[in-house]
């Protein structure tokens, strides 16, 4: 169960995926997702990648009114499910990806005598106070924000697996009120680094690339993948880059984002960087490693706040494998290990001057390391067939040997 729809960029990363690898390990595949109204007409395309094991259906995401078209999305998916189970007797596991599913799959498990993966993919609730999407000091967000948070608890208390995106997460969790004998794996967001490999770039389509958007050879690209709201802090990545412009004049500023480039334009303006340093642009998940090749090196700066223990950003892996090296801030999950201990980048501490000073003098040096090194480095982490292993372990270790699940 997926509260994320497939033809979401997060779908077609962090679910497709995996669930195709699961199936090449035998494993039938009952699938039920939330498509936006928006992108239903992509539906087609999708079912044309999916692996012929996964049995897909969805229902349609309920925009609104907030709260209760969750609650109506639940429902329906609740239902869904339960019919999918009723026709198909064989299902051993229902597997929840995040908190909204779970709602429903720990209903099930007691309902049908399932098996139940809580996979968490993060601390909801604690995700929705600290990016501002939930006000605690309003009543209704109070009330949501501490019913989310006791039923935290019983999805990690009577699951049968917990995966945790990271080892920071899974730590902060053994300190809670938990069942000891707690079975939890640490899956990472992890990469397809087939498709995410320089390997594959064309050197005529880079050229092209660079001249349709105005890129000169002679530039130094920095670039950034994904949206700049919630989480991330697109003005402290905007002072890098300023500082960066006195050390390298000729930098460059590639954003890979669907987001509003007038809103991006008007923030480099208050920053003091001159709109013509910026290239904002969007793209599709089959144009996104073409567009980070153009990239010297990437950047992205998160909110340290106490749910990114449990955070594991898609687009270090994405990064990473196609052999760029990242500039990011300390205190996100396992980011700082997995940089620290690969070489493959630099950890800031502070967002200063200073500290921007400091990362900039080493950027050079780590351009001295060839994007296979960077790769090579980061590929055992980030591994899909190593993260579909792992859930077709805990599959396994439930029950299922190719049955439906």
């Amino acid at each position: 169960m997926s509260y994320d729809g497939l033809t979401d960029q997060l779908g077609q990363s962090q679910v497709i995926p995996y669930l195709n690898k699961l199936s090449e390990h035998g494993f039938r595949i009952a699938l039920v997702s939330c498509e936006k109204k928006s992108r239903i007409g992509d539906i087609d395309t999708i079912k044309k990648i999916l692996h012929p094991g996964i049995q897909w259906q969805y229902i349609v995401y309920t925009k609104w009114p907030p709260v209760l078209s969750t609650l109506y999305d639940v429902f329906k998916m609740h239902s869904l499910c339960s019919k999918i189970i009723h026709q198909n007797p064989s299902i051993r596991i229902v597997h929840c990806r995040s908190y909204i599913t779970a709602l429903s799959g720990r209903l099930l498990k007691k309902k049908h005598k399932l098996k139940f993966i809580f996979d968490m993919r993060g601390f909801y609730a604690d995700e929705r106070i600290d990016g501002g999407l939930w006000n605690p000091k309003q009543p209704i967000y109070g009330a949501i924000y501490r019913f989310f948070k006791k039923q935290e608890l019983k999805f990690l208390n009577e699951s049968d697996y917990t995966v945790s995106l990271t080892e920071a997460g899974k730590s902060e969790i053994m300190k809670w009120n938990v069942r000891k004998d707690l079975k939890i794996e640490v899956i990472p967001c992890c990469t397809d680094q087939v498709f995410f490999s320089p390997q594959n770039i064309i050197e005529a389509e880079q050229l092209s690339l660079q001249k349709k958007l105005g890129i000169q050879e002679t530039d130094f690209i920095l670039s950034y993948l994904g949206g700049m709201g919630t989480w991330y802090l697109p003005m402290e990545m905007l002072a890098f880059f300023k500082q960066l412009l006195k050390t390298k004049p000729e930098a460059r500023f590639l954003i890979i984002t669907t987001d509003l480039a007038e809103d991006i334009i008007k923030m480099a303006i208050q920053a003091g960087i001159p709109a013509s340093k910026l290239i904002i642009t969007s793209a599709k998940r089959k144009e996104v490693p073409l567009l980070l090749s153009l990239s010297k090196i990437s950047i992205f700066f998160i909110k340290a706040v106490y749910s990114k223990k449990a955070s594991c950003p898609t687009k270090l892996g994405e990064t990473l494998c196609m052999g760029i090296p990242v500039i990011c801030n300390a205190g996100v999950g396992d980011v700082d290990a997995i940089i620290n201990e690969n070489q493959a980048g630099i950890v800031i501490a502070d967002f200063n001057d200073k500290s921007y000073q400091q990362a900039i003098e080493q950027i050079d040096q780590m351009l001295l390391l060839s994007k296979n090194q960077i790769r090579e480095k980061s590929m055992p982490y980030f591994s899909l067939d190593a993260g579909a292993a792992t859930y077709a372990r805990i599959y396994r270790a439930l029950g299922a040997n190719g049955e439906l699940v």
